[in-house]
């Protein structure tokens, strides 16, 4: 699925942006998650597979508690302060799938870990398939129920969304 959010320039000063371009990222690493799987059948846990399995670990260690909180903390209460009903019930259903994909991702963390330590077996078909499937489910539902909102924050929110984000991850946005 093509990001409708996606822009030629990505900063937090484009705050939605780039959410959607961590949901990018979200893809990405779900999708190699589901393709480790046949790689260690066909390879067993070589080099390759080690590498996969740290990048993907260090992807949803690292970046994606952050998005979430950027969403849960920031994002939808934004959001929720001017919401219909509708769409204060979707934010709602999808933070609550942030704590069911936090369990998932422990799952497949663990998984990955075995991996690293020179054993392939405990990521199975099943457990990568339903995280390859999960993860980048949500993040559509995201973009297409809840993004298209923000249109409707102002400017100062949303330079103000930015800053938040930048700092979490220890940077600071120029507003200038």
């Amino acid at each position: 699925m093509q990001n409708p959010f996606a822009t030629e320039t990505v900063t937090f000063a484009t705050p939605i942006a780039m959410l959607s371009a961590c949901h990018d990222r979200v893809r990405h690493y779900a999708a190699l998650t589901e393709k480790l799987v046949p790689h260690l059948q066909a390879c067993g846990v070589d080099a390759a597979a080690i590498a996969a399995a740290q990048s993907i670990l260090r992807y949803f260690d690292v970046a994606a508690p952050l998005h979430h909180q950027d969403e849960d903390d920031d994002l939808f209460p934004a959001l929720l302060a001017s919401a219909t009903p509708e769409l204060a019930q979707t934010i709602a259903e999808i933070s609550a799938e942030h704590a069911q994909l936090a369990v998932l991702w422990q799952q497949v963390r663990s998984a990955l870990l075995a991996v690293i330590a020179g054993d392939g077996s405990e990521l199975t078909p099943e457990l990568a398939g339903k995280f390859a499937v999960r993860y980048p489910y949500h993040a559509a539902r995201e973009e297409l129920e809840i993004y298209p909102y923000a249109s409707v924050l102002s400017a100062e929110t949303l330079r103000n969304l930015g800053i938040v984000m930048a700092q979490r991850r220890g940077m600071k946005l120029s507003v200038d």
